[in-house]
């Protein structure tokens, strides 16, 4: 278990990489396959990721419980009609894609929990909006997504992934922090500026509490799904820009757990 983010960070300083193509080599030698079939396996995610989004969008339901659904085809069309002028273009549609897919869920359609079913938009909304941004492969997003997993790993070693354990802040902060971080790579960053998104994220959902309305994962959960897609592309601009964490990441996932 890689238990910090400082260990990740020295991780991809030792293989002269992103932490995402150091989590590669991880991977591959934990599981003992080759890396190839590792970033396979996350191609396949991504893959059923991109499949929710879609589905979200463009077949939208209500959800089983009827409380959401259709809100991210609406967010979407205001987009594609040029409205988004507050919050810009590029936030606004990855939160429409983060809210499909946090819809798809909600009808018990399939999704990728990432790294649970109750935060499973944030990270695909994300970096779907990035690979249109950057016209990225999906080889290029696969790596990514491994950024994530680190991220994933060490936040459900030193707190918690779970909204039932740690509250939202863990579950769609969690995601938040993974999407922030994977952002900073795919855009260039350094992984020291990775893991200052991180923490900036997760400072600002500290002690969100896990609350759905009738205990079912759909309100406010959809829309927290929007919040952290937002709040994840907000802090890694911050980070590219060198805007920093006073409080070491490590330290602020600790308080956080």
């Amino acid at each position: 278990m890689i238990g910090s983010v400082e260990k990740l960070i020295q991780l991809a300083h030792e293989n002269n990489s992103t932490i995402g193509q150091a989590m590669i080599k991880y991977e591959a030698s934990l599981k003992q396959i080759s890396e190839a079939e590792v970033l396979e396996q996350m191609k396949h995610n991504w893959h059923v990721m991109k499949e929710s989004i879609a589905t979200g969008i463009h077949e939208p339901k209500r959800s089983k419980g009827g409380l959401i659904g259709g809100e991210a085809k609406t967010l979407y069309d205001y987009c594609a009609a040029g409205h988004a002028m507050l919050s810009g273009q590029n936030v606004m549609e990855a939160v429409s894609y983060a809210m499909a897919v946090a819809e798809v869920n909600a009808t018990m359609g399939r999704i990728v929990a990432c790294p649970t079913a109750g935060s499973c938009g944030i990270v695909p909304g994300v970096l779907k909006k990035i690979q249109e941004i950057d016209n990225l492969s999906d080889e290029q997003i696969a790596v990514a997504l491994m950024t994530c997993a680190g991220f994933g790993m060490v936040i459900a070693h030193r707190a918690s992934v779970s909204g039932a354990v740690g509250g939202c802040q863990a579950e769609c902060g969690a995601a938040s922090a993974m999407a922030a971080a994977a952002a900073v790579e795919l855009r260039g960053g350094t992984p020291e500026q990775a893991g200052e998104a991180c923490a900036m994220v997760i400072k600002n959902v500290m002690g969100l509490v896990c609350d759905p309305v009738a205990g079912l994962v759909e309100v406010p959960c959809a829309k927290r799904n929007a919040l952290g897609a937002s709040l994840a592309m907000v802090m890694a601009d911050m980070a590219l820009a060198d805007v920093k964490s006073v409080i070491p990441v490590d330290e602020v996932i600790t308080a956080m757990g």
